[in-house]
């Protein structure tokens, strides 16, 4: 009888322990329609400050559904009854039906103190699956927008395709005019409209199908994204029928904690590089163009670039973006440039240095620190760049511009080939003989003109030929040119808006204007000017000549801009000419 006891005690002992932790699962209901989302509650509750959970609660194979969405709460407290401390892990699904008919739901899983809980598996009815497309045109033209992977990162793209089905395979080809998804929390982008092969059999409702369009979605927040409905138009002789897709709903997951700083929403894998596209050497005043070049596959078009940190040894202006993009197997693909003008403003070692750049990679889960890409320039004075270079240099440069600049005559020979003949022809000797007699006669009668108008000449008083000074005035003044033209010509330029050949037009007028004063540098040039036209004159033409070059590679030209750039030209090249 005793030992009755205390084998019932034992067994009383053993439920009472055994009931200190307790898991289950609560679907909303049991059975569901093909629009319905099942939603399943798992509870997890430890009684006892004792209970340790080794592994997080395992779920069962859930490959029939989609999961849209996840959630979990954890709750701490004791209960005054006992004093026992009460730990609570409460865990929500939101499952999206694959299929219809009756779907088991497997046993939830978890590891107490080297235990191992479970829950009994339970059956749920689904009566209808949402595979349909909702909407049809009179001709029973069909859309359906699906989407394998609904279970992304933020910014992580998926692909979406887009099918037509009907049971009249001539409707395919009146299908026009798709209308992708627009939404502030994604951000779509169109692999391609190129339309598949007609597939007679389908699985839906024994019709015909066939793919109009690939694209890519990026959701660009976490949480809950449905995806909007494709839109699109059916041309009949009649009328015009507009018809839409289905929407498709994405469980979009929050990047994990951790991320660097300078992470910004850059998601795939990516490389960053910066370097010089200036040919020549770089000197202080003058602009070169500095690319940052960032190239890689994932968020690619829509993601924040690094850019350049400003700094006192130089200048930068707003950048002009370029790409070289196309889809790839995990994101867009290539390259994008952001092309910077940097004015250095000081001699010596220049350090041209890029944001930190960081992103996530989804393949790996982890992010990755680019840290900074640095640019080392040796920027140069006028001078030292004009000292390095050798006296042919000089000379090259010298002639260059003055070909350049100045209108010179072409003089065109012509080579004649006397044909041979094989027999004599006495009519090219007379006539050749007649030319060279009237050559002679012409030559006689010149030479008497010629003694006449010398006669004259000698009781003409002669011209004195003047001093240096004049003379170079007068040539001067044979080379000065009609700068006023210059003015029109550039005027029609800005108004057109060809800043290219307006530019060029300035440089070809600087260029005649420094040769009208015999001097073959813009910095000789402004040397003559400081003696010739003052201190004033000279830095005005410094100040402008580095105005003209900011304008010429800014990659944003406004019109106010260029009208006042063409004002103060006209103003200074006026006083300069006068």
């Amino acid at each position: 009888m005793q030992q009755k006891i205390i084998y019932i005690l034992f067994i009383l002992s053993s439920v009472i322990s055994y009931g200190q932790v307790s898991i289950n699962v609560n679907p909303d209901k049991n059975d569901y329609s093909g629009k319905d989302v099942v939603n399943l509650t798992i509870t997890l509750e430890m009684n006892g400050s004792e209970y340790n959970q080794q592994t997080p609660i395992r779920l069962p194979d859930l490959s029939k559904f989609n999961i849209i969405g996840s959630g979990s709460v954890n709750n701490t407290y004791i209960d005054p009854a006992t004093n026992t401390v009460i730990t609570q892990r409460v865990s929500q699904l939101a499952l999206e039906p694959k299929q219809k008919g009756k779907i088991k739901i497997g046993s939830v899983l978890v590891t107490v103190n080297n235990k191992i809980y479970k829950t009994e598996p339970f059956d749920i009815l689904v009566k209808d699956v949402e595979k349909k497309a909702v909407a049809s045109a009179s001709n029973d033209v069909y859309l359906n927008m699906e989407i394998e992977d609904r279970d992304v990162y933020q910014d992580q793209p998926t692909v979406a395709v887009l099918k037509v089905y009907s049971k009249n395979m001539d409707n395919f080809r009146k299908v026009k005019n798709i209308r992708l998804p627009e939404q502030d929390n994604i951000n779509v982008h169109p692999v391609n409209f190129t339309k598949s092969e007609i597939d007679p059999s389908s699985s839906y409702g024994n019709m015909a199908s066939q793919v109009l369009a690939v694209f890519m979605v990026f959701p660009n927040e976490a949480g809950y994204v449905e995806v909007p409905a494709v839109s699109a138009s059916v041309n009949t002789y009649s009328n015009k029928n507009k018809i839409v897709s289905n929407r498709v709903k994405l469980n979009v997951r929050k990047l994990p904690e951790g991320s660097p700083e300078c992470f910004k929403n850059a998601v795939g894998n990516f490389n960053v590089s910066v370097y010089n596209a200036s040919k020549e050497k770089v000197e202080v005043k003058k602009p070169i163009n500095v690319v940052v070049k960032v190239s890689g596959e994932g968020n690619l078009s829509d993601m924040e670039l690094p850019k350049i940190v400003e700094s006192p040894d130089y200048e930068i202006f707003a950048p002009k973006i370029t790409s070289n993009v196309a889809p790839g197997t995990t994101g867009i693909k290539g390259e994008i440039l952001a092309n910077y003008v940097v004015i250095p403003k000081k001699a010596g070692d220049i350090f041209i240095k890029t944001e930190q750049f960081a992103f996530f990679n989804p393949a790996s889960k982890e992010y990755t620190d680019l840290g900074q890409e640095t640019l080392a320039v040796n920027a140069f004075s006028h001078d030292q760049i004009m000292e390095a270079k050798t006296t042919v240099e000089k000379v090259n440069e010298y002639t260059n511009s003055f070909l350049e600049t100045v209108n010179t005559p072409v003089l065109k020979t012509t080579s004649f080939k006397v044909k041979e003949k094989s027999k004599f022809n006495w009519g090219v000797l007379l006539t050749n003989t007649a030319i060279l007699l009237g050559l002679f006669i012409t030559y006689l009668l010149f030479k008497t003109w010629q003694k006449k108008r010398t006669l004259v000449k000698e009781t003409v008083p002669s011209k004195s030929l003047g001093s240096v000074a004049e003379t170079e005035n007068e040539i001067r003044q044979s080379l000065k040119t009609d700068i006023n033209d210059y003015f029109s010509y550039l005027e029609n330029l800005k108004d057109n808006e060809d800043y290219q050949k307006f530019f060029q037009t300035v440089d070809e007028m600087d260029s005649e204007v420094r040769n009208q004063y015999f001097q073959s540098s813009a910095e000789d040039f402004r040397k003559f000017l400081e003696r010739d036209k003052g201190s004033a004159v000279a830095e005005e033409y410094r100040t402008l000549s580095q105005k003209i070059q900011i304008e010429k590679y800014a990659p944003v030209k406004s019109s106010e801009g260029m009208d006042e750039l063409l004002k103060a030209i006209v103003n200074l090249y006026s006083q300069i000419s006068k």
